[in-house]
């Protein structure tokens, strides 16, 4: 038999970037953990509710709506998204729940409950990057995104800008896709060059 039929199957993944702003987000737990998750999640303009008999101070400062008591099945009615950061008992409960609306749910340090994992984020001028380890390794993400926080240059915006313009004029001249990134390529290899000649200038 070959080593590779011996290897595990690995899960394979499907990256993708949601679009939360006025949708409904549930995050279940109320203590550190759930605080820790909460900003993300406020950050992209969901709506987001927290269910817990707990509440730290920090999500009560939030600005999110609270619902202080245990976990109901119901509590993901019309939901989007849960992220649920609550004892394991009670986020096998929100997965179960969130299996039966077709709802993903992310759980915190608990892969057997998830089916979504979220990863180490970066942020930078209108570009977002994220790293999984597949809820493997969190921590090894979180220090790969901070190595990834080191490379990405701080320009990256007069990046974004050069590749949207880039894109507008492409597509009204009908520039076919393949020749697309190779032109970007060009153009982000003059701006680099002119930033370079501007500050040997100096």
């Amino acid at each position: 038999m070959s080593p590779l039929a011996l290897a595990p199957a690995v899960e394979s993944l499907y990256p993708v970037f949601l679009k939360l702003a006025g949708r409904r987000v549930v995050l279940v737990g109320g203590g550190p953990m759930a605080a820790s998750k909460l900003a993300g999640l406020m950050e992209t303009g969901a709506s987001v509710s927290v269910v817990a008999p707990e509440i730290v101070p920090q999500i009560r400062r939030s600005g999110a709506i609270l619902i202080e008591r245990g976990f109901v099945p119901r509590d993901l009615d019309g939901a989007w998204l849960a992220v649920a950061a609550a004892p394991p008992e009670v986020n096998r409960s929100v997965r179960s729940a969130a299996e039966e609306r077709g709802i993903f749910v992310n759980a915190v340090d608990d892969r057997g409950s998830a089916s979504a994992y979220l990863g180490g984020v970066l942020r930078r001028s209108g570009v977002t990057i994220a790293v999984s380890t597949q809820g493997h390794a969190p921590a090894l993400a979180g220090l790969l995104r901070e190595a990834l926080e080191a490379i990405v240059p701080e320009e990256i915006g007069t990046w974004v800008a050069e590749a949207r313009a880039l894109r507008d004029r492409q597509k009204s001249t009908g520039v076919p896709l393949p020749a697309r990134r190779p032109a970007l390529l060009r153009a982000l290899n003059r701006l680099y060059a002119s930033r370079r000649h501007a500050e040997a200038q100096r």
